[in-house]
């Protein structure tokens, strides 16, 4: 059955909610209560299109992975797609819409991008104000987080912008070169879990990559191919993980999973069966977001485009009015709607156990952020782990990554021979890389970089990023006296007590 624009109007409540999600018609009303982002923001659209709403979130199969068969409902006829074409057509832009295409033409040639502070710069230009929120926010004052928005955005004082300790951090560790070594051929090539990568980085999971451009995750998964490195994918991707497997240049790349586990062991062993048949190589089970952080900037964006939304709603609402006392904003901002359904009841004793029991792949820990956590994990006998603060993103003043290495290098050098052992967050150059390559990290992850490479300019964006830590970490390595990874080791690095002035980081 195909149906009219008023046929679904009918269904606007929480007692019986239809929705339309390009151009078909869903019955969600059993799944208001399972929503991880809350019931509100479904009945904002009740009885409406959502798709606008829908699209730049949600891998575009997720209704009909989440719904019953019976729930889905059919397309609608020709005359309310026509009239769904229409109200589109004639829908006047959003201020935000506005800027966001006027910043697309001034937008600089590819070739102008040196750096990846260069690439974040003109990213943040071309993203929505949602988009931008949602990449930069950090838990409460943003002390432990991997940079900050533009003044022009969130109006943030330098000062406090500057307490970006990720990034920061490491500027508290200096180089020892080595001279006089035969340094022609450099090679920066290395293996991760046994997957040869042509540098050690990788690309760090992070959710929602369509967000910023329509073809998302999977702008990442093209580049990330082109150049022979890892991408570890979000359980919260925009896409569905078979997608963002198709997307691979070749089929023998290698994408690591990153899993947050369901509270219902029965749905996480469906994720790890899914994501084991469509060939993906390793399970990086995440452990800091047993809850969500507090992302104010994220929760706050909403109220700050509160007129311009008003706008859009009234320009899309038909002649029905519909009851307002169901549409309240969700509280919860778009992280705390990814997290609701984590497991908050992992132990060490249960969960890592029951993972090695459900799969026989190669097991990281994600998120170790004390050094007696990196020793437990290495004695669960788990394949590698991940130090992380989730970019500051969960909780503030939590340690910067690089200052969690090096007192794992000082305490326990042991634990490096065990397992392996990578870093992400706050890696911005090159040098950063090495210094964490010289402390005992085997490689280090990026994900924001990546989030805004392929906002600004698709996968050539992520492409050009990789070319440049390619520069960058084979001339540190020349200068540094090493032509192997294997000749990166702690006595090439030494942690100051000062705190260098750095005019990159006043300027943020």
């Amino acid at each position: 059955m195909a149906w009219s624009l008023n046929d679904v109007s009918q269904h606007n409540s929480s007692s019986d909610c239809w929705l339309i999600v390009e151009g078909q018609v869903y019955d969600v009303t059993d799944f208001l209560p399972e929503h991880p982002g809350g019931k509100q923001i479904i009945l904002k659209y009740a009885g409406r299109d959502a798709t606008l709403a829908y699209k730049p979130i949600h891998p575009p199969d997720a209704l009909e992975r989440h719904l019953p068969k019976d729930k889905c409902l059919g397309p609608v006829n020709l005359e309310a797609k026509q009239q769904l074409q229409n109200q589109e057509s004639l829908r006047k832009k959003t201020k935000d819409e506005v800027r966001v295409a006027e910043a697309q033409t001034r937008k600089p040639p590819l070739k102008r991008i040196l750096t990846l502070q260069d690439m974040e710069d003109v990213a943040r230009s071309v993203l929505s104000y949602k988009a931008n929120a949602y990449y930069s926010s950090a838990a409460d004052d943003l002390i432990s987080a991997c940079g900050s928005a533009p003044p022009l955005i969130f109006s943030l004082t330098s000062q406090h912008s500057a307490h970006s300790e990720n990034v920061r951090a490491f500027s508290r560790f200096f180089f020892r070169p080595r001279v006089l070594r035969a340094v022609s051929h450099c090679d920066p090539s290395t293996s991760i879990l046994g997957y040869k990568s042509s540098l050690p980085i990788f690309v760090s999971a992070s959710a929602l990559a369509k967000l910023g451009h329509p073809l998302g995750e999977a702008n990442i998964t093209k580049g990330a191919g082109r150049c022979n490195i890892i991408q570890m994918v979000s359980s919260n991707s925009s896409f569905s993980p078979a997608e963002i497997a198709a997307a691979r240049v070749s089929p023998d790349q290698a994408l690591f999973f990153q899993l947050y586990k369901h509270t219902k062991d029965a749905l996480a062993l469906k994720l790890v069966r899914e994501v084991e048949a469509l060939g993906y190589s390793a399970i990086f089970l995440t452990v800091d977001a047993v809850a969500a952080g507090n992302r104010e900037r994220d929760l706050k964006a909403p109220w700050v485009l509160e007129d311009q939304e008003r706008e859009l709603e009234d320009q899309l609402r038909p002649m029905v009015e519909y009851p307002q006392d169901e549409a309240a904003a969700s509280v919860l901002g778009t992280a705390g709607g990814l997290t609701a359904g984590n497991d908050a009841d992992m132990t060490w004793e249960k969960t890592i156990p029951w993972l090695r029991r459900v799969t026989k792949l190669p097991i990281v820990i994600k998120g170790i952020q004390s050094v007696e956590d990196a020793v437990l994990a290495a004695e669960a006998g788990v394949d590698g782990i991940l130090i992380s603060n989730h970019g500051g993103r969960q909780l503030d003043y939590s340690m910067p990554t690089i200052e969690v290495l090096y007192r794992l290098r000082q305490q326990r050098p042991d634990v490096f021979r065990k397992t392996e052992v990578y870093i992400d967050g706050g890696v911005r150059r090159g040098t950063d890389i090495l210094k964490a390559l010289c402390l005992g990290a085997k490689a280090v992850g990026l994900g924001r970089p990546f989030l805004y490479a392929q906002s600004a300019y698709g996968d050539s964006g992520v492409v050009k990023i990789i070319k440049i830590l390619e520069r960058e970490v084979g001339h540190g390595m020349r200068l540094l006296g090493a032509a192997t990874i294997n000749d990166l080791v702690p006595e090439l690095v030494e942690r100051v007590d000062w705190q260098p002035i750095l005019p990159a980081l006043a300027k943020l």
